[in-house]
């Protein structure tokens, strides 16, 4: 009697699907994993824990999990379920949705459902802040040490990244806006 060979080239042809899909990915699960080692304690404990997960399979199963599974996930969808990164905040004002991706952050507020994206511009080294279909520009690197602050009346101010300059510009803007109100 001869056995049918579909179902070996059925699992073939799926597993080259998967193995040659020419997709490196991201790590994402393997990635959180040696993250979390390198921030439980010093190097000594870190270096034990990675013996540890190293004699008790556990690197080995994450890195199996990632090019089998998640990787190819990741190709075929554009994201890897384990390397996206929302969190959930609690404010003074409610819950908000934070999550992170390439050029920015959208951020959601749980009540009443706005969404406010902080958007990077790698072009021109600015950061943007887009809410109600609005999208304005609210600061941008000049150097290392300084940025332009875009304020409401269209002008700029450069302020230096340090505490002296965070408190400058903070004090500003406090001004401004208790001026404004009167």
């Amino acid at each position: 009697m001869k056995k049918s060979r579909f179902p070996l080239l059925t699992a073939a042809f799926l597993s080259s699907c998967i193995l040659f899909s020419s997709c490196i990915g991201s790590f994402g699960l393997s990635n959180k994993l040696l993250s979390w080692n390198q921030s439980i304690g010093d190097k000594f404990v870190n270096e034990l824990v990675f013996f540890a997960f190293w004699i008790l399979p556990v690197y080995q199963v994450s890195v199996l999990a990632d090019v089998v599974v998640l990787n190819s996930i990741e190709f075929w969808t554009g994201s890897n379920p384990v390397a996206s990164n929302t969190q959930e905040i609690q404010g003074e004002n409610g819950k908000y949705l934070v999550k992170s991706h390439d050029n920015g952050y959208t951020i959601t507020d749980e009540t009443t459902g706005q969404v406010t994206e902080f958007v990077y511009d790698n072009t021109d080294d600015s950061w943007s802040v887009e809410a109600n279909g609005t999208s304005t520009k609210f600061m941008t690197f000049t150097d290392e040490n300084h940025v332009d602050m875009y304020l409401p009346g269209g002008e700029t101010m450069n302020v230096e990244i340090s505490q002296a300059g965070v408190l400058a510009f903070k004090n500003l803007v406090e001004n401004s806006a208790y001026y404004a109100s009167k």
